[in-house]
């Protein structure tokens, strides 16, 4: 008889270890609160627009591509791939930086901003490069067990790069506040300030640089869609509206979960929930991580989202927008050191239909706003309001138009909606920061120490947050449930 695996939750980390566990010649059950699948990375469709509701970047095309080529298979089979060109546009006060789909078209840009800048880019991505592939091949795909995993040849003779961080790194090569804030996004995406962020971690710049920013057409919920696809042909069973409520253990062993009341006895069970939500389903004497464990971990943010129907196209706008007009640092400090609303909050805004008309009616453009906050925060409709009125005025003055009166809809999403929906940690959106002391082995672990059966995945585990992590962590997982518990 083969063993049978309960899964709770749909995400890409669920997801991906659902697939790999199938293969592998378990029955595989997957149980989703929610009435679609995916997790954080829904999909809202109001009146002809379509809005990624969570991830709204591609990066890293390798992972998908390894992933779905484990399968015999290709993304291609599943969804089409567009490489955006440019990449995307900052805006700050005075300036827009344009990134492009290439590393020459970077380095003039570089070169406008600051002259002479692009030969320490040139050695700055390089770096990111090597990085990258240790990254990737050799350090993410370890389960997290022992600090024994991140000695390798590779990284012994780069251990001061753990030490050391990205923004002294960056500091070092560039002086324009501009540059730096460019070069120091795309850790924003790990969810540490890049003064806490160990400089390894510039591989993201690398994912950034070197292999650019892609879109799937019809947007990310159509990698969610070929995973589902994927899992079933496998084998796999999805049950939406499938609230788990309980971990029922027996003997120290897992041994089964209530859903929606009824009792379903498994040989495993594998949370892809929120670890901590995932933890209360136990009794409190299986939990291996007390309150204060969670209380004293630092955080992804959280974010404040809109999602707002538009009844024209608007010009000087690219796919994917930053706004850096204020000041980085400040914004930073508001999240991470003193946690409260900010004053004058950084902002991110995503047009799919710039490049991919299938996602808004015609003549019309699908706008995805999204501030980063410090999760647990109050979280009002006053607020909601407030922070609208804030970053539409701004971006209609670094964009030069008028947009208020030609808005058809908009949808808030927050705190509160992360807790309801996703039963995430004081309503966290990327789970829990890759700072030094939370990397790698520092992270929650993969498999319970308290519970035999009992394993967990996802953005809190390792390698960390992010899609392509996501994807990392479920086949990392299911490594470890195939040599336990076979």
């Amino acid at each position: 008889m083969s063993k049978t695996v309960s899964i709770i939750g749909s995400g890409f980390s669920a997801l991906s270890a659902s697939c790999y566990l199938a293969q592998a010649g378990f029955k595989v059950s997957v149980y989703e609160k929610n009435a679609t699948v995916g997790g954080r990375a829904r999909q809202l469709t109001k009146e002809g627009f379509t809005f990624d509701m969570g991830p709204s970047w591609y990066w890293m095309p390798d992972i998908f591509e390894k992933f779905f080529n484990d399968f015999g298979k290709k993304t291609s089979d599943f969804y089409e791939l567009d490489k955006l060109s440019p990449a995307y546009k900052i805006f700050f006060s005075d300036d827009v930086i344009t990134i492009g789909d290439q590393m020459n078209k970077i380095c003039e840009e570089f070169d406008r901003i600051e002259p002479g800048s692009s030969k320490p880019l040139r050695k700055f991505i390089a770096k990111a490069q090597e990085h990258y592939n240790i990254a990737i091949n050799k350090v993410v795909l370890k389960p997290g067990l022992s600090p024994f995993e991140l000695v390798t040849k590779e990284t012994v003779t780069r251990l001061d790069q753990f030490y050391k961080t990205i923004s002294s790194q960056v500091r070092k090569n560039f002086k324009n506040p501009k540059l730096i804030s460019t070069l120091e996004f795309p850790v924003l995406f790990l969810g540490a300030k890049p003064s806490k962020t160990p400089s390894f971690y510039s591989f993201m710049n690398f994912a950034d640089f070197g292999l650019g920013t892609w879109h799937p057409k019809g947007g990310m919920y159509q990698i969610v869609i070929a995973m589902k696809s994927l899992a079933e042909s496998l084998g796999v069973s999805i049950h939406t509206n499938s609230n788990v409520e309980k971990i029922s253990v027996n003997n120290k062993k897992a041994q089964h979960i209530i859903v929606n009341g009824e009792t379903i006895e498994s040989d495993v069970v594998l949370s892809g929930a929120d670890y901590h939500h995932s933890e209360t389903l136990l009794d409190t004497k299986y939990r291996q991580y007390s309150e204060a464990y969670w209380e004293s971990r630092t955080f992804a943010p959280s974010s404040l989202l809109f999602y707002v129907g538009f009844n024209k196209k608007l010009k000087n706008i690219e796919h994917h927008n930053l706004f850096f007009d204020t000041d980085f640092e400040n914004h930073a400090e508001d999240i991470y050191d003193n946690p409260k609303w900010p004053k004058d909050p950084l902002f991110y805004v995503n047009f799919p239909s710039v490049t991919d008309k299938s996602m808004a009616p015609d003549d019309c453009e699908t706008g995805f706003f999204l501030i980063p906050i410090a999760p647990g925060l109050e979280d009002t409709p006053e607020l909601r309001a407030q922070y609208f009125d804030i970053i539409i005025k701004r971006f209609e003055k670094r964009t030069q138009q008028k947009i208020q009166d030609n808005i058809l809809f908009k949808d808030s999403y927050c705190v509160n909606d992360f807790v309801e929906d996703y039963n995430s940690y004081k309503g966290n959106a990327y789970g829990m920061a890759n700072t030094l002391m939370q990397t790698a082995f520092l992270r929650p672990k993969l498999k319970s120490k308290k519970v035999e059966g009992l394993y967990f995945t996802g953005q809190l585990t390792v390698p960390g947050p992010g899609v392509p992590p996501a994807l990392i962590s479920g086949k990392l997982v299911a490594e470890l449930i195939k040599k336990n518990e076979h």
